[in-house]
């Protein structure tokens, strides 16, 4: 019998499974693909944390749909995405290493030169599904340092375990690490 953690996200309870991913750790499983009305919801939340800035950044692909929403709100023409595999047009962009708890191997995320450019001297908000031990938004803030960009804020729909204790990011709600 599958088990779930129920959260309140700005108001909206929402109740994720609760999934091994090894090492005798779980998590409560959030999933923002295909959920249009529960995206929707976590954007116009995650865009008022995020107002000022001049770009979104997110890293592919549980923060693709939120980042899109996001900057639709903020009527930002564009958003940069950080792939986590080298596409044929990313050839001249920009690339860093990062360890995250949901990805097992080392991985490395991709920008390309387009997002480059979109990050060239602006104010970037970080924004993504789930921050936890922190590595993909490590990454991430070295991609915005790497292009030339400024890290305005880093925001998040949720923080988990010792992540909502960081004074340094913004989220809607917290999860436990199980």
């Amino acid at each position: 019998m599958q088990k779930y953690y129920t959260v309140d996200i700005s108001g909206k309870k929402v109740d994720l499974p609760i999934l091994p991913i090894g090492n005798g750790i779980n998590i409560a499983f959030f999933n923002l693909h295909g959920a249009q009305a529960l995206t929707e919801h976590c954007a116009r939340h995650v865009a008022n944390l995020v107002d000022g800035a001049e770009v979104i950044l997110t890293a592919e692909s549980k923060g693709l749909q939120l980042a899109h929403c996001v900057a639709r709100l903020l009527n930002h023409d564009f958003y940069a995405v950080a792939r986590k595999s080298k596409k044929l047009y990313m050839q001249d962009g920009i690339e860093v290493t990062v360890q995250s708890i949901t990805t097992k191997n080392i991985q490395t995320l991709y920008l390309s030169a387009h997002d480059v450019k979109l990050l060239k001297g602006k104010k970037v908000a970080i924004i993504d599904d789930v921050v936890s031990t922190g590595g993909s938004l490590l990454g991430m803030e070295e991609l915005v340092k790497k292009a030339g960009g400024e890290v305005m804020v880093k925001a998040f729909v949720l923080a988990e375990g010792e992540a909502a204790d960081r004074d340094d990011i913004r989220y809607l709600a917290t999860i436990p690490l199980l």
